[in-house]
């Protein structure tokens, strides 16, 4: 197995890499995303992307950087984190009763074989009708404040979601299937060896959810 870097501090990537049984470490990018510019969204998720991937890549002499940006698009218009409350209230209440696309682009570049590959992934979710008693008691419990379009499909915000087109765990921030067949294309095999069998079923045990009648 090779190096395996995630090049992002975003706790809910970490998660998702460690519920596939991926062995990783974990180097923030910290790029300075001003005065970035693209044409369209898609274009501008796409070059974050890679910007965060090149960043660490120009660290490191071998391994398989992951890098990802995702955003939250309505009518063209790109919703980013809320910089205060009244910024979260504002847009949840123009994703309420609307149709919004969630856009990740995620970027692999392997050093060992000196490949960038990337893709954007594309998710449509419908929002229910908000009122403001759900909006205002959303806020306070503060999960907004660190999520593109002010909400997390994870946490509480999952009531609001009548439901979804495509990936969910692209409206998380990573498209689990598409890493997957990246991973495949440069050689990782994600089910190689029983060590990693082992590794998966004590995550699996200590995160059970029975199913119980």
């Amino acid at each position: 197995m090779p190096r395996i870097i995630l090049a992002s501090q975003s706790p809910r990537r970490k998660e998702l890499l460690i519920k596939i049984g991926l062995e990783f470490e974990v180097i923030p990018a910290g790029i300075n995303e001003e005065g970035l510019t693209a044409n369209s969204p898609d274009e501008l998720v796409q070059k974050l992307a890679i910007l965060k991937g090149r960043h660490i890549a120009n660290k490191v002499e071998s391994g398989i950087i992951i890098s990802a940006d995702t955003i939250v698009v309505l009518n063209g218009q790109i919703l980013g984190k809320p910089f205060n409350r009244d910024s979260a209230k504002a847009m949840l209440k123009t994703l309420s009763n609307n149709i919004h696309e969630v856009q990740t682009g995620l970027c692999l570049i392997n050093k060992d074989l000196d490949n960038e590959l990337v893709i954007v992934e594309k998710t449509m979710v419908h929002f229910k009708s908000l009122t403001n008693e759900e909006i205002d008691f959303y806020i306070k419990t503060g999960e907004p404040m660190d999520k593109a379009g002010a909400y997390g499909i994870q946490g509480f915000a999952s009531v609001f979601i009548k439901k979804i087109e495509g990936c969910y765990f692209n409206v998380v921030g990573l498209p689990l299937h598409r890493l997957y067949e990246l991973l495949i294309s440069q050689g990782v095999n994600l089910m190689g060896g029983e060590g990693r069998v082992n590794g998966l079923q004590s995550y699996y045990k200590g995160h059970a959810r029975g199913h119980e009648a």
